[in-house]
């Protein structure tokens, strides 16, 4: 009872998706054998969604039921046209409603914050991705909804709520289009019946491992506090890089666990012949291996939790015509919660990575291949630093980060690349 305790406290999140895999496995199975329906596919995956919610946020449940039954009605009664405007204004003031009571009570009150309400709060984050993404197919008529007669009407609407709840995006994971949803949900069929057990009990594996490290990286660094009077100052750099690395494995581990979860229900493998085995990667948010390679920071940016990455870019980036990059990114601080250290933490990538986009232009080696390593080398230490100013200060959020980073002087990174751009935009000036 000690460990199960230890872990429920710790390691709530994780718990909960790996209480959801029976469920999860037993939906697949259920649904591959014929004994699910379409319709009761869509029951299933919403009722478990709603049930998820209620023995998790309790009474803050209610926030998610709220703006999928807005929503509902949003998509019944407004123009497809106009229904992404409605849909995107009432869900971020909802949400911003709620990021900024969150402050009240912590800055103003100085109250501790239930965490039902913090579960509440991040799955409707997650619930804004859902719901902006339909209305978006909807504007651009990628999705059409009819409604000609009431059994029509119940036919569409069905699996816009299971899409907007389903359990397996509810508390996490990887953002997943609601075309390629209903595909999903259709395509589960007997044959050939691809085995997610074996992909499952490997990704578990993964996210044990990952948790592991974290725990002696964490632990390593609880003993071993940096302290400016006496410790030198490439010491409390590399401090604030484990510190930033162990922060970051939190992320890994919780893509990984949501990605199983999804894989256990049948989600996340494309087409195959039955000469290949099926890719279960194809619902994913990043690679661990695959994200800490990027040698720019650009290209992290790209990476780092793809799904949402490329969410923001189709929700903002490509829809913006003045200064596309820094709305991208502010739009980021209002969707996380706008807390001081997200400010900080955000604009500062967005800085980083228009100055990356425009020092490896100029300053990158073209013609020798040692040099070239070599850049490379130091261009991974360059993106790794300002990673970790970015991680210190949205993850930390408060003043706190501010002065960690300016007493280690990893802070100096974003800011020598940023003096770099500035120095070359002069230079192409004049």
């Amino acid at each position: 009872m000690g460990l199960m305790n230890w872990l429920w406290e710790h390691h709530q999140f994780l718990m909960h998706q790996c209480l959801l895999l029976p469920y999860a496995l037993l939906f697949y199975s259920l649904a591959k054998w014929g004994y699910l329906s379409l319709t009761y596919r869509y029951l299933f995956v919403s009722v478990g969604g709603c049930v998820l919610a209620l023995v998790t946020m309790g009474t803050y449940s209610v926030l998610l039921f709220t703006s999928t039954f807005v929503f509902i009605l949003l998509v019944c009664s407004v123009d497809p046209s106009c229904v992404h405007v409605w849909a995107f204004g009432i869900q971020m003031l909802w949400q911003t409603f709620w990021h900024l009571l969150i402050q009240y009570r912590e800055y103003y009150l100085h109250e501790p914050v239930c965490i039902r309400l913090f579960l509440a709060v991040s799955s409707l984050m997650l619930l804004t991705q859902r719901i902006t993404s339909v209305s978006m197919d909807l504007q651009e008529k990628q999705v059409v909804l009819t409604f000609a007669s009431r059994r029509e009407a119940c036919a569409m609407l069905l699996p816009l709520v299971s899409y907007t709840l389903n359990f397996t995006t509810l508390l996490g994971g990887p953002l997943c289009s609601y075309s390629r949803f209903v595909s999903l949900m259709t395509d589960i069929r007997p044959s050939p019946p691809p085995n997610p057990l074996r992909v499952v009990f490997l990704k578990l594996m993964q996210v044990l491992l990952l948790e592991c490290s974290r725990y002696l990286l964490v632990y390593f660094l609880k003993h071993n506090i940096y302290d400016p009077s006496s410790s030198f100052i490439l010491y409390g750099t590399l401090w604030v890089w484990g510190l930033s690395v162990a922060l970051r494995i939190q992320y890994y581990s919780h893509w990984r666990i949501s990605e199983c979860l999804n894989n256990a229900a049948g989600f996340g493998v494309w087409e195959y012949s039955q000469e290949e085995s099926p890719d279960w990667s194809r619902l994913s948010d990043g690679d661990f291996w695959t994200i800490e390679a990027s040698s720019h920071i650009a290209e992290f940016a790209r990476r780092w939790n793809a799904t949402t990455a490329s969410w923001l870019r189709r929700l903002v980036y490509t829809r913006c015509k003045c200064f596309p990059l820094f709305m991208t990114f502010s739009f980021s601080v209002w969707w996380h919660g706008l807390h001081l250290g997200h400010f900080v933490g955000f604009w500062t990538w967005a800085a980083t990575v228009k100055a990356d986009n425009n020092i490896h232009r100029h300053v990158r080696p073209k013609h020798s291949s040692t040099l070239e390593k070599i850049y490379t080398f130091f261009s991974w230490i360059n993106t790794q630093m300002i990673v970790a100013c970015v991680v210190i200060a949205v993850e930390l959020r408060n003043l706190s980060a501010l002065r960690l980073l300016s007493l280690t002087y990893v802070g100096l990174f974003p800011l020598f690349n940023i003096i770099l751009l500035i120095l070359l935009k002069l230079k192409t000036v004049y």
